[in-house]
């Protein structure tokens, strides 16, 4: 069901200057440049905040486990950008051969490209989550309108190929705008990116993109891979299949258990 939306402080300061600007300026024409300069310079801070995909200035975002999973020496593996026909199967063998689960966030028009893969996800054990439906680089540009359709449309095509309506959604990049806290209320979703990522959508060489995701990693962390758009390594292979053989060792060797998003949160 959709959830009444709670304004961030940060929006509810933007709302109160954007008041305050349009009083002040009535009250005393004059003043018309401060006002001006006041609300460009509050519209600067709230698109700096979305080019952050780590920001929690426009509103929630699960950026670490809760503090019970990872107490629990929990983890979360996340794999964006799928399902790729060619990647994704290999991925999920791996996953099997280790005995872990991960949260997959698929772009719609992949899903639809590739539905027995999405069912073949959940079938595992894995989680399918919400990454927009067409995973426009322009996303963090959308209208409230234009962002709610394209996420709704990844959320109908993801909940009927799986049977499971995805919890979670992550934009493109992470990439955002205020438009988008309203939006996911409204759809009943909440927005997760992540702890540490490997940049390996550009970043061929295996051992920098796991001493990326390693580093410091600890109990709660929540990890960001791509089984879609992955780099290649110098060999010409998808460098996530080089890297998550080592990195289920090491989370193994440092006895964190890797869990879906949905059951860690």
């Amino acid at each position: 069901m959709p959830q009444p939306w709670k304004p961030a402080p940060a929006l509810k300061a933007s709302f109160a200057l954007h008041g305050a600007a349009a009083l002040g300026t009535l009250a005393l024409p004059a003043a018309w440049p401060w006002a001006l300069g006041a609300v460009a310079a509050n519209h600067a801070v709230l698109t700096l905040a979305g080019l952050l995909p780590r920001s929690t200035l426009l509103g929630p975002n699960l950026t670490r486990l809760p503090d019970a999973a990872a107490a629990r020496r929990e983890i979360a593996l996340t794999l964006d950008d799928g399902p790729d026909p060619d990647v994704t199967p290999r991925v999920l063998d791996l996953l099997d051969t280790a005995g872990v689960r991960a949260s997959f966030f698929c772009i719609g028009w992949r899903a639809r490209e590739n539905p027995a893969l999405c069912r073949e996800i959940v079938a595992r054990g894995h989680r399918v989550e919400n990454h927009g439906d067409s995973h426009s680089w322009a996303f963090s540009a959308f209208g409230p309108g234009r962002m709610k359709a394209d996420i709704a449309a990844a959320q109908a095509t993801l909940s009927d190929i799986t049977g499971h309506a995805p919890r979670f959604f992550r934009p493109t990049a992470g990439l955002r705008n205020p438009f988008l806290d309203p939006v996911l209320a409204t759809l009943d979703l909440k927005l997760a990116t992540w702890t540490r990522r490997g940049y390996d959508t550009r970043e061929g060489r295996p051992d920098v993109v796991l001493g990326r995701l390693t580093h410091n990693l600890a109990g709660g962390d929540i990890l960001l891979l791509h089984d879609g758009h992955a780099a290649r390594t110098p060999d010409d292979q998808p460098v996530i299949l080089a890297v998550l053989p080592n990195l289920l060792r090491a989370l193994a060797e440092r006895k964190l258990s890797p869990v879906t998003l949905a059951a860690a949160a």
